[in-house]
């Protein structure tokens, strides 16, 4: 590793999150990083088009006041309890750090995770609790109802594991935790989980993070977003105004406008994603492949006869690529595919028959 004399102390500390791999090489079925396998609504792209000229000079409004309002009246709220960022990953960058950090109370969230999670602790020097799941990779919510805890944050659905939690689950950890903010992560929540969003208005210690990264074939804009009530999106304004008081552009401002008033496209190509999820996982079974049950859009596998680490190289050998996590040891067997196309998808299952059937 190199280094710098010139790095300030916590930089020597840090253990940088490692995102999915982005290749180079031409003709690669991309099935490791969960973006949408469908392009963006074609409004998308005429509101870009529109956005292109002069008016790229001038700033954007700072605050996203459009942006919001679109937010809040597709989920019901008021653009007060709704905030932008660049990215969801910026937006929990700011509220791990704006609400969070309750030292010397640990924040808790589950062993097997959005790994970020524990990167943002180690930046932000805020101690952490990893909650192990259950032996069947579920998450249980009563491992979280007792015991210190300064906040408690999760995906649901989780990831890398794809399992979903029910809303009422969610609220009877707000309930018997009021004085506890529990933020849900819900990058993948339009593929198939209960959005806690409904629970907002009557719990103040819940929050909301979306992204339009996976269901609105966004990753390339960097769009994210957190809904909750006035004093916790106030928070994380004062954050972002001690960070960047321009977070997003306006050609993203745009887009994202689109993505989220075209609910007919996004329907289709939702259905297009679970249709295809569905198919895929039963033939996973016939080849002998266990899958967790899955509410987003990628699955999480393994073949109890063969190991992960070989699998997913020789799924790469083929062209195929998926994501693969060394730790905890527990899952290193497991597979997480992202949902494709049909014709990925086709040439994902050929692959795993030629490598499975070649290792017999």
């Amino acid at each position: 590793m190199v280094s710098s004399p010139y790095w300030s102390p916590i930089v020597h500390g840090l253990v940088p999150y490692v995102p999915g791999e982005q290749p180079q090489t031409p003709g690669l079925v991309k099935l490791n990083t969960n973006e949408n396998p469908y392009p963006p609504s074609p409004r998308v792209l005429e509101a870009l088009r529109a956005e292109v000229g002069d008016v790229l000079r001038l700033y954007p409004e700072p605050t996203g006041r459009a942006l919001r309002a679109t937010i809040a009246r597709h989920h019901g709220l008021t653009p007060e309890q709704v905030f932008v960022g660049n990215s969801s990953d910026e937006v929990l960058a700011h509220v791990f750090m704006a609400l969070l950090n309750h030292a010397p109370r640990p924040l808790l969230f589950p062993d097997i995770t959005y790994a970020f999670y524990p990167v943002y602790c180690g930046l932000y020097g805020i101690p952490y609790r990893a909650v192990p799941l259950a032996e069947d990779l579920s998450l249980h919510l009563d491992d979280y109802l007792h015991g210190e805890a300064g906040a408690i944050i999760f995906p649901n659905p989780n990831a890398p594991t794809g399992r979903a939690l029910p809303r009422a689950e969610i609220e009877r950890l707000l309930v018997a935790r009021p004085d506890t903010l529990v933020v849900v992560d819900e990058a993948y929540v339009d593929f198939g989980a209960e959005s806690a969003v409904p629970l907002i208005a009557r719990h103040p210690n819940l929050l909301v993070v979306h992204t339009l990264s996976k269901s609105r074939s966004l990753a390339g804009l960097r769009v994210g977003f957190a809904m909750g009530q006035a004093p916790l999106i106030e928070g994380l304004t004062r954050v972002k105004d001690s960070f960047n008081s321009y977070p997003l552009d306006r050609l993203a401002t745009a887009g994202a406008i689109a993505a989220i008033e075209d609910v007919a496209y996004f329907e289709q190509t939702r259905d297009a994603v679970v249709a295809t999820r569905e198919s895929l996982v039963a033939a996973l079974q016939t080849m002998g492949f266990e899958t967790l049950p899955s509410g987003a859009n990628f699955v999480f596998t393994r073949h109890p006869r063969h190991r992960g680490a070989a699998l997913a190289a020789a799924l790469r050998e083929r062209g195929v690529l998926v994501r693969r996590f060394a730790q905890p040891e527990r899952i290193a067997d497991h597979l997480r595919i992202s949902i494709g196309s049909e014709a990925d998808t086709a040439r994902l299952l050929q692959a795993l028959k030629d490598v499975t059937h070649a290792a017999v």
